[in-house]
């Protein structure tokens, strides 16, 4: 759960000034979230959970329950398999530690469902310096991932992963925040769907072509780079925008830009509309159509890995619920997030449609996503 327009509502208004000068713990807070994605054939909702406690004035405890309901008939799934139903838990728990002028995080988090799960643990710095006009954050994640096979229950298979972040943040001008950020990532393992299988030329066949398993390296690294900002029009009002790049062993080289308006009116909403592109080149040993069979050592067709753009707009609001409190709750924020995204594939073709083989339509498709939560603070 993001919510970046709530910590527009608490810069906008002045509450974040305090972070400038001493490291503070976050605030305790609930939250309860309904989420949605529909598109390419791909339906996900689900409930998320979100509770965070402090103990003393050192140390906050977090804690999120998500659940994904996934219901699939997408174009890679009716290629060669049947739609299919399931469900997705995950737990994450955390907590952050006052340490001086830093704050350490630590965390785990468990996703699992019928045939993959997931194990990560992390651990983060953030550390002000400069009279708190500079933040430095280190972290640190590694995770395992076991993949299963519903059809083969005597499927099992290992990946592990290794992630490492370098970000600062800088405040430029009273009005001028800019933040950098590093990531690279390091794979290792299983890395390639068992269900997913790539089509190669095959005269003898009706359809022209027939299909075999994918096969992916064993090994990934990946390196991003990120830089964002965010300038303050006025109280009530900010402009943002940012730009990252991306590439891999694999070859895939991507980069997006992003740029967005943020204005709260009447005090009690706030508004954030906002625009990203996103542009991937494929990977080295991806192929719509493969010429024969084991054409090469490897071989996908997964159109996560081809050349594709996306271009994402974005409507965020929020409404100050208890501006005054009630109770136990200092105040609550309803908050509703709109998204469409727009996928546009170049080398990927939709063989449902039918056409002459290696000549069927790129196939292209809409996404639409929603969340809305209620967060309450203590």
């Amino acid at each position: 759960m993001r919510p970046g327009y709530l910590t527009s509502l608490l810069l906008l208004t002045g509450l974040a000034a305090g972070s400038l000068h001493a490291q503070v713990l976050p605030e305790e807070r609930a939250d309860i979230l309904y989420h949605s994605y529909d598109g390419g054939g791909v339906k996900i909702t689900g409930p998320s959970f979100l509770a965070r406690a402090n103990v003393g004035d050192k140390v906050s405890l977090s804690s999120n329950y998500y659940v994904d309901s996934i219901s699939s008939a997408s174009i890679d799934v009716l290629s060669y398999a049947s739609p299919y139903d399931e469900e997705r838990k995950e737990l994450s728990l955390g907590a952050d530690f006052i340490v001086g002028e830093a704050v350490v995080s630590a965390g785990y988090t468990n996703s699992d469902e019928n045939d993959f799960e997931a194990r990560t643990a992390y651990l983060g710095i953030s550390q002000e310096i400069f009279g708190g006009l500079t933040t430095v954050k280190l972290g640190f994640a590694k995770g395992k991932d076991t993949v299963g096979q519903v059809t083969d229950p005597l499927f099992s298979e290992d990946a592990d992963r290794r992630i490492y972040r370098l970000g600062v943040s800088q405040v430029m001008t009273k009005n001028l925040v800019v933040n950098f950020d590093f990531e690279g990532v390091s794979d290792e393992g299983y890395l390639n769907n068992p269900y997913r299988q790539v089509r190669f030329l095959d005269p003898m066949d009706a359809r022209g072509y027939r299909f075999q398993q994918e096969v992916y390296p064993n090994t990934r690294s990946s390196s991003a780079l990120a830089v964002t900002g965010r300038y303050f029009v006025d109280i009530n009002s900010a402009v943002y925008g940012g730009a990252r790049v991306y590439d891999d062993t694999w070859g895939i080289n991507a980069w997006n830009a992003q740029a967005g308006y943020t204005y709260r009116w009447r005090d009690r909403w706030l508004f954030d509309l906002s625009f990203r592109h996103y542009d991937q080149s494929a990977a080295d040993f991806y192929s719509d159509l493969f010429p024969f069979q084991d054409a090469q050592n490897f071989l996908g067709r997964d159109k996560e890995i081809s050349t594709y753009t996306t271009q994402t707009v974005k409507l965020d609001i929020t409404y100050e619920l208890l501006p005054n409190g009630w109770g136990i709750a200092e105040r609550g924020t309803a908050n509703l997030s709109l998204a469409r995204i727009m996928f546009d594939y170049d080398d990927f073709r939709d063989i449902l449609t039918g056409g002459a083989v290696g000549d069927e339509p790129l196939y292209s498709f809409d996404a639409d996503v929603l969340q809305f939560y209620l967060s309450f603070w203590f």
